[in-house]
């Protein structure tokens, strides 16, 4: 067999090939489609990477929130015990007139209960009297600060949350 017959026998064997691929420009050849996988691949780790790095933000900022709202309703309420504890200074149930209602009864209020709601709390009472066409009126705020962590210095871990109560009351 000469060589032209090998030639024409390969030609032949190439054309029948080419017809038989599904895709133009796809190819049975494996050195093509080496690597494809890999980058597929990295590509799917690399968005899953992301997704979970904004989940865990998400979470974590939730955790936030949480806290949040658990020490500003603790404060609130120490706001308003402090409210109330303010009002039964100015006016005390053993009082014989009204007379007896003074912004000086209205005392600080450093030792507060040892209970859990108070843990990390402070409350602050402030009392000022007004006079319209002698009616007395007086003006309590209570302004109660929680914290939590390390709250001496410019430390993260430091939570601190304030809530401020007025309330007004007349003789």
């Amino acid at each position: 067999m000469s060589p032209s017959y090998y030639r024409q026998n390969l030609r032949a064997n190439r054309l029948n090939q080419r017809a038989n691929r599904p895709f133009p420009g796809f190819s049975h050849r494996q050195a093509k489609q080496q690597g494809s996988a890999l980058v597929i691949g990295i590509f799917v780790i690399t968005v899953m990477f992301l997704m979970s790095a904004a989940l865990i933000n998400v979470l974590e900022d939730a955790d936030e929130q949480v806290s949040l709202e658990v020490w500003g309703t603790r404060a609130l309420f120490a706001a308003n015990s402090g409210a109330d504890r303010a009002l039964a200074q100015l006016f005390p149930l053993t009082a014989t007139d009204s007379s007896a209602a003074s912004c000086t009864n209205v005392k600080e209020w450093k030792n507060l209960p040892s209970v859990p709601g108070f843990h990390g709390c402070s409350v602050v009472l402030a009392c000022v009297t007004n006079t319209v066409s002698s009616v007395k009126s007086y003006r309590i705020t209570s302004t109660a600060t929680c914290k939590t962590g390390n709250c001496s210095g410019n430390d993260s871990s430091c939570l601190r949350v304030n809530r401020q109560v007025e309330v007004e009351a007349r003789d």
